[in-house]
Protein backbone atom coordinates (compact mmCIF):
# COMPACT_ATOMS: atom_id res chain seq x y z
CA UNK A 1 0.00 0.00 0.00
CA UNK A 2 1.24 3.57 -0.58
CA UNK A 3 2.34 6.22 2.23
CA UNK A 4 -0.89 5.63 4.31
CA UNK A 5 -1.47 9.57 5.72
CA UNK A 6 -4.89 9.48 7.48
CA UNK A 7 -6.89 12.50 10.13
CA UNK A 8 -8.79 12.77 12.77
CA UNK A 9 -10.82 15.91 12.25
CA UNK A 10 -13.11 17.20 14.59
CA UNK A 11 -14.66 20.24 15.57
CA UNK A 12 -14.29 21.75 19.37
CA UNK A 13 -17.87 22.66 20.03
CA UNK A 14 -18.26 20.06 22.68
CA UNK A 15 -16.77 17.05 24.68
CA UNK A 16 -15.51 14.11 22.32
CA UNK A 17 -18.69 12.04 21.28
CA UNK A 18 -18.02 9.01 21.20
CA UNK A 19 -18.77 8.52 17.56
CA UNK A 20 -15.63 10.90 17.01
CA UNK A 21 -13.92 8.76 19.07
CA UNK A 22 -14.90 5.76 16.91
CA UNK A 23 -13.60 7.63 14.22
CA UNK A 24 -10.25 8.36 15.60
CA UNK A 25 -9.83 4.81 16.63
CA UNK A 26 -10.11 3.51 13.05
CA UNK A 27 -7.70 6.22 11.56
CA UNK A 28 -5.22 5.21 14.02
CA UNK A 29 -5.72 1.57 13.73
CA UNK A 30 -5.50 2.35 9.81
CA UNK A 31 -2.34 4.63 10.41
CA UNK A 32 -0.16 1.93 13.02
CA UNK A 33 -1.12 -0.98 11.17
CA UNK A 34 0.44 0.40 7.63
CA UNK A 35 2.99 1.92 9.64
CA UNK A 36 1.76 5.47 8.52
CA UNK A 37 1.19 8.98 9.70
CA UNK A 38 -2.08 10.12 11.91
CA UNK A 39 -3.16 13.78 12.01
CA UNK A 40 -4.99 15.49 14.32
CA UNK A 41 -6.52 18.67 12.85
CA UNK A 42 -9.36 21.15 14.80
CA UNK A 43 -11.51 22.09 12.56
CA UNK A 44 -12.71 25.31 14.40
CA UNK A 45 -14.42 27.60 11.92
CA UNK A 46 -17.77 27.47 13.66
CA UNK A 47 -16.42 30.60 15.41
CA UNK A 48 -19.65 31.40 17.55
CA UNK A 49 -19.77 27.22 19.47
CA UNK A 50 -15.64 26.49 19.18
CA UNK A 51 -14.23 26.97 22.59
CA UNK A 52 -10.30 26.29 23.64
CA UNK A 53 -12.42 24.04 26.53
CA UNK A 54 -13.78 21.45 23.82
CA UNK A 55 -10.40 21.31 22.14
CA UNK A 56 -8.29 20.23 25.83
CA UNK A 57 -11.35 17.51 25.74
CA UNK A 58 -10.64 16.24 22.82
CA UNK A 59 -6.63 15.93 23.47
CA UNK A 60 -7.39 14.19 27.17
CA UNK A 61 -9.69 12.12 25.93
CA UNK A 62 -8.12 10.94 23.11
CA UNK A 63 -5.00 10.19 25.31
CA UNK A 64 -6.49 8.61 27.76
CA UNK A 65 -8.07 6.23 25.08
CA UNK A 66 -4.08 5.79 23.96
CA UNK A 67 -4.49 7.16 20.81
CA UNK A 68 -1.53 9.53 19.64
CA UNK A 69 -0.69 11.24 16.62
CA UNK A 70 2.04 12.00 14.67
CA UNK A 71 1.44 15.57 13.82
CA UNK A 72 -1.27 18.34 15.20
CA UNK A 73 -1.92 21.47 16.62
CA UNK A 74 0.00 20.72 20.16
CA UNK A 75 2.62 18.96 18.48
CA UNK A 76 2.83 20.60 15.03
CA UNK A 77 4.28 19.18 12.28
CA UNK A 78 5.39 19.95 8.87
CA UNK A 79 1.95 20.82 7.56
CA UNK A 80 1.42 23.10 10.24
CA UNK A 81 -0.45 25.07 11.22
CA UNK A 82 -3.24 22.33 12.18
CA UNK A 83 -6.44 24.87 13.26
CA UNK A 84 -8.51 26.31 10.39
CA UNK A 85 -8.68 29.88 12.11
CA UNK A 86 -5.08 29.84 11.77
CA UNK A 87 -5.31 29.26 7.85
CA UNK A 88 -7.81 31.58 6.47
CA UNK A 89 -5.65 32.94 4.33
CA UNK A 90 -4.85 29.57 2.49
CA UNK A 91 -8.31 29.16 1.89
CA UNK A 92 -8.74 32.53 0.86
CA UNK A 93 -5.91 31.91 -1.80
CA UNK A 94 -7.67 29.11 -3.11
CA UNK A 95 -10.79 30.42 -3.34
CA UNK A 96 -9.44 33.35 -5.25
CA UNK A 97 -7.78 30.59 -7.38
CA UNK A 98 -11.22 29.16 -8.55
CA UNK A 99 -13.08 32.50 -9.12
CA UNK A 100 -10.50 33.14 -11.51
CA UNK A 101 -10.56 30.24 -13.52
CA UNK A 102 -14.42 30.86 -13.69
CA UNK A 103 -15.27 27.58 -11.32
CA UNK A 104 -16.40 29.72 -8.81
CA UNK A 105 -18.66 33.01 -8.64
CA UNK A 106 -19.75 35.35 -5.77
CA UNK A 107 -23.24 35.48 -4.91
CA UNK A 108 -25.27 38.49 -3.44
CA UNK A 109 -28.77 36.78 -3.06
CA UNK A 110 -30.34 37.38 0.38
CA UNK A 111 -31.68 34.88 2.70
CA UNK A 112 -35.09 36.16 1.58
CA UNK A 113 -34.23 35.70 -1.79
CA UNK A 114 -33.05 32.05 -1.11
CA UNK A 115 -35.67 31.15 0.97
CA UNK A 116 -38.05 32.34 -1.87
CA UNK A 117 -36.37 29.71 -4.34
CA UNK A 118 -36.53 27.42 -1.86
CA UNK A 119 -40.25 27.57 -1.20
CA UNK A 120 -40.92 27.86 -4.90
CA UNK A 121 -38.59 24.38 -6.06
CA UNK A 122 -40.90 22.25 -2.63
CA UNK A 123 -44.07 23.73 -4.48
CA UNK A 124 -42.98 22.01 -7.32
CA UNK A 125 -41.89 18.67 -5.66
CA UNK A 126 -38.62 19.24 -6.64
CA UNK A 127 -35.22 19.40 -4.60
CA UNK A 128 -34.12 22.69 -3.19
CA UNK A 129 -31.08 23.68 -4.57
CA UNK A 130 -29.57 27.38 -5.83
CA UNK A 131 -31.50 28.72 -8.23
CA UNK A 132 -28.10 30.53 -10.68
CA UNK A 133 -29.43 34.14 -10.25
CA UNK A 134 -25.94 35.05 -9.34
CA UNK A 135 -23.70 32.58 -12.08
CA UNK A 136 -23.53 35.26 -14.12
CA UNK A 137 -23.22 38.44 -13.08
CA UNK A 138 -21.54 41.38 -15.10
CA UNK A 139 -19.04 43.29 -13.09
CA UNK A 140 -21.27 46.17 -13.53
CA UNK A 141 -24.11 44.36 -11.55
CA UNK A 142 -21.47 43.19 -8.73
CA UNK A 143 -20.66 47.10 -8.26
CA UNK A 144 -24.47 47.81 -7.71
CA UNK A 145 -24.65 44.94 -5.02
CA UNK A 146 -20.94 46.22 -3.35
CA UNK A 147 -22.07 49.74 -3.37
CA UNK A 148 -25.49 48.37 -1.32
CA UNK A 149 -23.52 46.99 1.26
CA UNK A 150 -24.01 43.52 0.20
CA UNK A 151 -21.59 40.94 1.23
CA UNK A 152 -21.37 38.56 -0.95
CA UNK A 153 -20.57 34.54 -0.42
CA UNK A 154 -18.78 32.46 -2.86
CA UNK A 155 -20.22 29.65 -4.69
CA UNK A 156 -18.82 26.76 -6.61
CA UNK A 157 -19.89 26.38 -10.28
CA UNK A 158 -20.71 22.61 -10.00
CA UNK A 159 -21.83 21.41 -13.87
CA UNK A 160 -24.81 21.30 -14.56
CA UNK A 161 -24.66 17.77 -16.66
CA UNK A 162 -22.87 14.46 -15.86
CA UNK A 163 -22.12 12.72 -11.98
CA UNK A 164 -19.94 12.23 -8.96
CA UNK A 165 -18.93 8.60 -8.65
CA UNK A 166 -17.26 7.51 -5.47
CA UNK A 167 -15.51 4.44 -5.21
CA UNK A 168 -16.22 4.05 -1.06
CA UNK A 169 -13.87 1.04 0.48
CA UNK A 170 -17.15 0.45 2.77
CA UNK A 171 -19.97 1.85 0.53
CA UNK A 172 -18.85 0.26 -2.46
CA UNK A 173 -19.70 2.23 -5.84
CA UNK A 174 -22.04 5.53 -4.78
CA UNK A 175 -23.27 7.67 -7.61
CA UNK A 176 -24.40 11.70 -7.56
CA UNK A 177 -25.85 13.32 -9.91
CA UNK A 178 -24.92 16.70 -10.69
CA UNK A 179 -27.98 17.91 -11.55
CA UNK A 180 -29.23 17.25 -8.04
CA UNK A 181 -26.51 19.44 -6.32
CA UNK A 182 -26.20 23.19 -6.86
CA UNK A 183 -24.08 25.62 -7.01
CA UNK A 184 -22.45 25.58 -3.54
CA UNK A 185 -20.86 28.00 -0.59
CA UNK A 186 -17.66 27.70 -0.37
CA UNK A 187 -16.56 30.80 1.42
CA UNK A 188 -19.32 32.78 4.03
CA UNK A 189 -19.82 36.22 3.96
CA UNK A 190 -17.20 36.59 6.58
CA UNK A 191 -14.72 35.60 4.45
CA UNK A 192 -15.24 31.77 6.66
CA UNK A 193 -14.56 28.79 4.30
CA UNK A 194 -17.20 26.28 4.64
CA UNK A 195 -16.64 22.47 5.90
CA UNK A 196 -16.62 21.48 2.56
CA UNK A 197 -14.33 24.21 0.78
CA UNK A 198 -11.83 23.93 4.01
CA UNK A 199 -11.58 19.86 4.41
CA UNK A 200 -10.48 19.72 0.62
CA UNK A 201 -7.49 22.05 1.09
CA UNK A 202 -6.16 20.95 4.12
CA UNK A 203 -6.44 17.11 3.64
CA UNK A 204 -4.79 18.22 -0.20
CA UNK A 205 -2.25 20.51 1.56
CA UNK A 206 -1.51 17.73 4.20
CA UNK A 207 -1.62 14.26 1.62
CA UNK A 208 -3.93 12.42 3.66
CA UNK A 209 -4.25 9.49 1.80
CA UNK A 210 -7.49 8.08 3.09
CA UNK A 211 -10.44 9.85 4.52
CA UNK A 212 -11.96 7.46 7.02
CA UNK A 213 -15.15 9.11 8.39
CA UNK A 214 -18.67 8.81 9.74
CA UNK A 215 -21.09 7.99 7.26
CA UNK A 216 -23.11 10.95 7.84
CA UNK A 217 -20.34 12.90 5.73
CA UNK A 218 -21.12 10.58 2.64
CA UNK A 219 -23.66 13.39 1.60
CA UNK A 220 -20.74 16.01 1.33
CA UNK A 221 -18.50 13.41 -0.23
CA UNK A 222 -20.34 15.13 -4.08
CA UNK A 223 -19.14 18.23 -3.37
CA UNK A 224 -15.24 17.91 -2.09
CA UNK A 225 -14.55 15.58 -5.11
CA UNK A 226 -16.08 18.61 -7.79
CA UNK A 227 -13.70 20.62 -5.89
CA UNK A 228 -10.58 18.06 -6.17
CA UNK A 229 -11.39 18.00 -9.76
CA UNK A 230 -11.80 21.55 -10.36
CA UNK A 231 -7.85 21.68 -9.18
CA UNK A 232 -6.85 18.88 -11.12
CA UNK A 233 -5.82 17.24 -7.38
CA UNK A 234 -5.77 13.67 -6.97
CA UNK A 235 -8.36 12.48 -4.84
CA UNK A 236 -8.12 10.26 -1.73
CA UNK A 237 -9.42 6.83 -1.00
CA UNK A 238 -12.96 7.20 1.01
CA UNK A 239 -14.02 5.10 3.27
CA UNK A 240 -17.72 5.98 4.92
CA UNK A 241 -18.21 3.81 8.18
CA UNK A 242 -21.50 2.94 9.68
CA UNK A 243 -23.98 5.20 11.82
CA UNK A 244 -24.04 4.36 15.33
CA UNK A 245 -27.28 3.98 16.67
CA UNK A 246 -29.04 3.33 20.30
CA UNK A 247 -30.56 -0.43 20.94
CA UNK A 248 -34.52 1.43 19.91
CA UNK A 249 -32.71 2.04 16.20
CA UNK A 250 -32.74 5.94 16.50
CA UNK A 251 -29.03 7.82 15.93
CA UNK A 252 -27.04 7.73 19.30
CA UNK A 253 -28.09 10.13 21.52
CA UNK A 254 -28.15 11.71 25.21
CA UNK A 255 -31.57 9.74 25.65
CA UNK A 256 -29.18 6.62 25.23
CA UNK A 257 -27.22 7.47 27.71
CA UNK A 258 -23.50 8.69 28.54
CA UNK A 259 -22.13 9.82 24.74
CA UNK A 260 -19.05 11.53 25.56
CA UNK A 261 -15.79 10.06 26.09
CA UNK A 262 -15.31 11.82 29.40
CA UNK A 263 -18.75 10.69 31.17
CA UNK A 264 -17.36 6.94 30.47
CA UNK A 265 -14.17 7.96 32.14
CA UNK A 266 -16.40 9.31 34.93
CA UNK A 267 -18.68 6.48 35.17
CA UNK A 268 -15.49 4.26 35.92
CA UNK A 269 -14.93 2.39 32.62
CA UNK A 270 -11.52 1.45 31.17
CA UNK A 271 -10.12 3.18 28.49
CA UNK A 272 -9.08 -0.25 27.42
CA UNK A 273 -12.83 -1.46 27.47
CA UNK A 274 -14.00 1.36 26.09
CA UNK A 275 -11.01 1.04 22.82
CA UNK A 276 -12.02 -2.90 22.97
CA UNK A 277 -16.14 -1.93 22.68
CA UNK A 278 -16.10 0.88 19.72
CA UNK A 279 -13.67 -1.49 17.43
CA UNK A 280 -16.61 -3.81 17.30
CA UNK A 281 -19.23 -0.99 16.84
CA UNK A 282 -19.36 -1.58 13.04
CA UNK A 283 -16.34 -3.77 12.41
CA UNK A 284 -16.22 -7.75 12.88
CA UNK A 285 -12.97 -9.89 13.15
CA UNK A 286 -12.04 -12.84 11.13
CA UNK A 287 -12.86 -14.98 14.38
CA UNK A 288 -15.23 -14.70 17.22
CA UNK A 289 -13.01 -13.73 20.07
CA UNK A 290 -14.44 -10.19 21.47
CA UNK A 291 -11.42 -9.44 23.91
CA UNK A 292 -8.60 -7.60 22.16
CA UNK A 293 -5.64 -5.68 23.02
CA UNK A 294 -5.23 -2.13 21.40
CA UNK A 295 -1.88 -4.22 19.54
CA UNK A 296 -4.13 -6.58 18.54
CA UNK A 297 -6.76 -4.64 16.90
CA UNK A 298 -3.61 -2.65 15.26
CA UNK A 299 -2.82 -6.04 13.61
CA UNK A 300 -6.21 -7.65 12.64
CA UNK A 301 -8.16 -4.53 11.73
CA UNK A 302 -9.20 -3.83 8.03
CA UNK A 303 -11.62 -1.45 6.33
CA UNK A 304 -12.96 -4.63 4.32
CA UNK A 305 -14.57 -5.87 7.52
CA UNK A 306 -16.57 -3.21 8.15
CA UNK A 307 -20.21 -3.71 8.18
CA UNK A 308 -22.31 -0.73 5.81
CA UNK A 309 -25.22 -1.56 8.15
CA UNK A 310 -25.46 0.69 10.91
CA UNK A 311 -23.72 -0.32 14.55
CA UNK A 312 -25.75 -0.66 17.85
CA UNK A 313 -24.86 0.80 21.18
CA UNK A 314 -25.43 -2.42 23.13
CA UNK A 315 -24.71 -0.44 26.40
CA UNK A 316 -24.74 -4.61 28.06
CA UNK A 317 -21.57 -5.74 25.95
CA UNK A 318 -20.19 -2.65 26.74
CA UNK A 319 -20.60 -3.32 30.90
CA UNK A 320 -19.28 -6.99 30.01
CA UNK A 321 -16.37 -6.05 28.50
CA UNK A 322 -15.22 -3.21 30.89
CA UNK A 323 -15.97 -6.18 33.80
CA UNK A 324 -13.87 -8.81 32.04
CA UNK A 325 -11.21 -5.82 32.09
CA UNK A 326 -11.78 -4.88 35.57
CA UNK A 327 -11.21 -8.34 36.64
CA UNK A 328 -7.84 -8.75 34.81
CA UNK A 329 -6.57 -5.77 35.92
CA UNK A 330 -3.99 -5.11 38.66
CA UNK A 331 -5.45 -4.47 42.26
CA UNK A 332 -3.02 -1.60 42.82
CA UNK A 333 -4.41 -0.01 39.24
CA UNK A 334 -8.23 -0.48 40.40
CA UNK A 335 -6.76 1.12 43.91
CA UNK A 336 -5.73 4.21 42.24
CA UNK A 337 -8.68 4.62 39.90
CA UNK A 338 -11.40 4.11 43.25
CA UNK A 339 -9.69 6.71 45.81
CA UNK A 340 -10.75 9.03 43.93
CA UNK A 341 -14.43 7.76 43.26
CA UNK A 342 -14.70 7.20 47.07
CA UNK A 343 -13.36 10.59 47.22
CA UNK A 344 -15.94 12.22 45.52
CA UNK A 345 -18.40 10.37 47.26
CA UNK A 346 -17.34 11.45 50.98
CA UNK A 347 -16.30 8.09 52.00
CA UNK A 348 -12.16 8.77 51.66
CA UNK A 349 -10.40 12.35 52.52
CA UNK A 350 -8.21 13.89 50.44
CA UNK A 351 -4.90 12.90 51.87
CA UNK A 352 -4.76 9.01 52.39
CA UNK A 353 -2.59 7.58 54.98
CA UNK A 354 -0.83 3.46 54.22
CA UNK A 355 -3.67 2.45 56.64
CA UNK A 356 -6.36 3.85 54.63
CA UNK A 357 -4.94 3.00 50.92
CA UNK A 358 -4.87 -0.53 52.77
CA UNK A 359 -8.16 -0.31 53.36
CA UNK A 360 -9.41 0.90 50.02
CA UNK A 361 -7.40 -1.75 48.54
CA UNK A 362 -8.97 -4.87 50.81
CA UNK A 363 -12.53 -3.26 49.60
CA UNK A 364 -11.71 -3.18 45.60
CA UNK A 365 -9.93 -6.87 46.26
CA UNK A 366 -12.93 -8.17 47.79
CA UNK A 367 -15.60 -6.19 44.74
CA UNK A 368 -13.44 -6.96 41.69
CA UNK A 369 -14.91 -9.82 40.42
CA UNK A 370 -18.45 -8.06 40.73
CA UNK A 371 -17.51 -5.07 39.25
CA UNK A 372 -18.78 -4.00 35.84
CA UNK A 373 -17.77 -0.52 35.72
CA UNK A 374 -15.59 0.83 38.80
CA UNK A 375 -18.42 3.47 39.81
CA UNK A 376 -20.59 0.46 41.06
CA UNK A 377 -18.42 0.59 44.23
CA UNK A 378 -20.51 2.66 45.83
CA UNK A 379 -22.94 0.05 45.73
CA UNK A 380 -21.13 -2.14 48.28
CA UNK A 381 -19.68 0.49 50.54
CA UNK A 382 -22.84 0.60 53.09
CA UNK A 383 -21.43 -2.86 53.77
CA UNK A 384 -18.16 -1.39 54.30
CA UNK A 385 -18.80 1.48 56.61
CA UNK A 386 -21.43 2.25 59.15
CA UNK A 387 -22.15 0.84 62.76
CA UNK A 388 -25.43 0.29 62.16
CA UNK A 389 -26.91 -2.37 59.70
CA UNK A 390 -30.19 -2.90 58.12
CA UNK A 391 -31.81 -6.55 57.66
CA UNK A 392 -32.60 -6.46 54.17
CA UNK A 393 -35.66 -8.52 53.98
CA UNK A 394 -37.90 -11.01 55.95
CA UNK A 395 -35.74 -13.87 54.78
CA UNK A 396 -32.99 -12.74 55.96
CA UNK A 397 -34.65 -11.44 59.46
CA UNK A 398 -35.53 -15.16 59.94
CA UNK A 399 -31.60 -16.19 58.77
CA UNK A 400 -30.41 -14.90 62.37
CA UNK A 401 -34.02 -16.61 64.11
CA UNK A 402 -32.53 -20.52 63.59
CA UNK A 403 -31.46 -22.17 66.36
CA UNK A 404 -27.28 -22.43 65.94
CA UNK A 405 -26.84 -18.60 65.37
CA UNK A 406 -26.15 -17.71 68.95
CA UNK A 407 -23.32 -20.43 69.03
CA UNK A 408 -22.29 -19.86 65.52
CA UNK A 409 -21.49 -16.22 66.63
CA UNK A 410 -19.58 -17.15 69.83
CA UNK A 411 -17.54 -19.11 67.91
CA UNK A 412 -16.68 -16.31 65.61
CA UNK A 413 -15.88 -13.95 68.22
CA UNK A 414 -13.36 -16.34 69.90
CA UNK A 415 -11.90 -17.11 66.75
CA UNK A 416 -11.45 -13.42 66.00
CA UNK A 417 -10.44 -12.57 69.51
CA UNK A 418 -7.28 -15.12 68.98
CA UNK A 419 -6.37 -13.04 65.57
CA UNK A 420 -3.43 -10.48 66.00
CA UNK A 421 -4.21 -9.49 62.47
CA UNK A 422 -7.12 -10.27 59.97
CA UNK A 423 -6.07 -11.02 56.98
CA UNK A 424 -7.77 -12.98 54.30
CA UNK A 425 -6.41 -15.97 54.28
CA UNK A 426 -6.35 -16.24 58.09
CA UNK A 427 -10.11 -15.46 58.19
CA UNK A 428 -10.75 -18.28 55.60
CA UNK A 429 -9.09 -20.56 58.05
CA UNK A 430 -10.86 -19.85 61.04
CA UNK A 431 -14.09 -19.60 58.98
CA UNK A 432 -13.46 -23.06 58.03
CA UNK A 433 -12.84 -23.86 61.65
CA UNK A 434 -16.20 -22.75 62.77
CA UNK A 435 -17.89 -24.71 60.30
CA UNK A 436 -15.53 -28.06 61.38
CA UNK A 437 -15.93 -27.43 65.31
CA UNK A 438 -19.57 -26.91 65.15
CA UNK A 439 -20.33 -29.63 63.09
CA UNK A 440 -22.99 -27.59 60.99
CA UNK A 441 -23.15 -27.60 57.44
CA UNK A 442 -21.10 -24.33 55.49
CA UNK A 443 -24.63 -22.67 55.10
CA UNK A 444 -25.56 -22.65 58.20
CA UNK A 445 -22.76 -21.21 59.51
CA UNK A 446 -21.85 -18.62 56.40
CA UNK A 447 -25.43 -17.11 56.26
CA UNK A 448 -25.71 -16.17 59.98
CA UNK A 449 -22.02 -14.57 60.03
CA UNK A 450 -23.02 -12.84 56.64
CA UNK A 451 -26.33 -11.28 57.17
CA UNK A 452 -25.39 -10.33 61.07
CA UNK A 453 -22.24 -8.25 59.98
CA UNK A 454 -24.01 -6.89 56.67
CA UNK A 455 -27.70 -7.59 56.49
CA UNK A 456 -27.21 -8.93 53.40
CA UNK A 457 -27.63 -12.75 51.78
CA UNK A 458 -25.25 -12.39 49.35
CA UNK A 459 -22.31 -10.06 48.44
CA UNK A 460 -18.31 -10.00 48.44
CA UNK A 461 -16.94 -12.97 50.36
CA UNK A 462 -16.70 -12.86 54.14
CA UNK A 463 -13.12 -13.41 54.27
CA UNK A 464 -12.79 -10.08 52.59
CA UNK A 465 -15.32 -8.32 54.35
CA UNK A 466 -14.19 -9.45 57.91
CA UNK A 467 -10.41 -7.55 57.67
CA UNK A 468 -12.40 -4.82 55.88
CA UNK A 469 -14.68 -4.39 59.01
CA UNK A 470 -12.08 -4.76 61.70
CA UNK A 471 -12.37 -6.11 65.21
CA UNK A 472 -14.26 -3.15 66.95
CA UNK A 473 -16.73 -2.69 63.75
CA UNK A 474 -17.65 -6.22 63.79
CA UNK A 475 -17.84 -6.09 67.22
CA UNK A 476 -21.09 -3.18 67.42
CA UNK A 477 -22.41 -4.83 64.45
CA UNK A 478 -22.67 -7.79 65.74
CA UNK A 479 -24.39 -6.04 69.07
CA UNK A 480 -26.53 -4.33 67.53
CA UNK A 481 -28.21 -7.12 64.83
CA UNK A 482 -28.33 -9.37 67.45
CA UNK A 483 -30.02 -7.10 69.58
CA UNK A 484 -32.86 -6.37 67.30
Amino acid sequence: MEKVRVRFAPSPTGPLHIGGARSALFNYLIARKYKGEMVLRIEDTDLERSSKESEENIFSSLKWLGIDWDEGPDIGGKFAPYRQTERLDIYTKYAQQLIENGQAFYCFCSEEELEKDRQEAMAKGETPKYSGRCRNLTEEQRQKFLAEGRKPVVRFKVPETGEVVIEDLVRGTVRFENEGIGDFVIVKSDGIPTYNFAVVIDDHLMEISHVVRAEEHLSNTPRQILIYEAFGWEKPVFAHISLILGKDKTKMSKRHGATSVVQYRELGYLPEAVVNFLALLGWSPQEEEEIFTMEELIQKFSLDRVAKNPAVFDMEKLRWINGYYIRHTSIERLTELAIPILEKAGYLPSELTEKEYEWVKLIVTAVQEKLHSLNEILDYMPIFTGEKVELENEEAKAVLEEEQVPQVIELLRTKLAEMHTLEPEGVKKALKEIVKESKLGGRKVYMPIRVALTGQMHGPELYYIIPVLGKELIEKRLANTLHK
